[in-house]
């Protein structure tokens, strides 16, 4: 009880100020850095690359860390996605505001990219193509993609976190224009939190997974996938009942359009 209600000054603090529980695990490194920045200077000599206090660049807690990620909500999410595409050959896909440094650059290898977001994105690489727009009113003709994806931006719209305006129902108009312009026989990846039904304004909106059935029902859902609260693992063709009874899980929702 305690904890649930010490959690929402966390995350405020935390987002005005600083992370506290970072900021101690800098400070258990600053006594090796401090170490090693005198084992080198004594034993630099003659090299080329001497330790001048002028360009010194203090990382303090890495070594405290794993090698790297390979887990994680983001991370499963974005290599089902992927693997999805090219297991289905997919050779040109549009996507509306999923990570750049994530899903888009996985597939980018092997796909033309259309690529839609309220926000700019300046970019010269080859097989991306940019356009600027809204999930809210898309810049496409309706029924005339095949191949579309939106993974964990539908919980956002709406709530001003990325500059969008202030709109309760923007969920429901972003579903209805990626059901307006998905293709019969196209293919749509949704992925967004779910679990018990709560609003985090303005970071995201957690969907009971009946919820994104309802908005979508202009479409036809053909698999369900579910990353649990702890990111380790992809439940295939998981039970949406179960689902309901997370916390912030990730829904892997394929819709066609008969």
């Amino acid at each position: 009880m305690i904890k649930n209600l010490i959690k929402p000054f966390y995350r405020i603090f935390v987002s005005l100020f600083f992370d506290p529980f970072e900021f101690i695990k800098k400070l258990r490194g600053l006594p090796l850095y401090l170490s090693d920045l005198f084992l080198y200077k004594k034993a630099q000599n003659n090299t080329v690359f001497p330790a001048k206090f002028s360009n010194i660049y203090p990382i303090l807690n890495d070594r405290f860390e794993l090698a790297g990620t390979a887990s994680g909500i983001y991370f499963l999410q974005d290599l089902w996605a992927a693997k999805y595409l090219y297991d289905n050959n997919i050779r040109y896909h549009v996507d509306v505001g999923s990570r750049i440094d994530g899903f888009i650059a996985h597939i980018l290898p092997f796909c033309q990219v259309e690529y839609v977001d309220i926000r700019s994105l300046q970019s010269k690489i080859n097989n991306l193509k940019f356009r600027k727009g809204s999930i809210t009113d898309l810049p496409f003709n309706s029924e005339s993609i095949k191949s579309l994806s939106c993974l964990h931006v539908i919980e956002h719209i709406g709530l001003g976190r990325y500059g969008d305006p202030i709109d309760p129902s923007g969920y429901l108009k972003g579903a209805k224009e990626l059901s307006r312009v998905l293709a019969h026989g196209g293919l749509l990846l949704l992925s967004t939190p779910v679990g018990k039904e709560k609003l985090y304004f303005n970071a995201h909106r957690v969907f009971d997974p009946y919820t994104i059935i309802k908005i979508f029902d202009e479409l036809k859902l053909i698999e369900f996938n579910f990353i649990d609260d702890k990111g380790e693992k992809i439940i295939h063709n998981a039970d949406l009942k179960d689902a309901t009874k997370y916390t912030y899980g990730c829904g892997l929702f394929v819709f066609t359009k008969d």
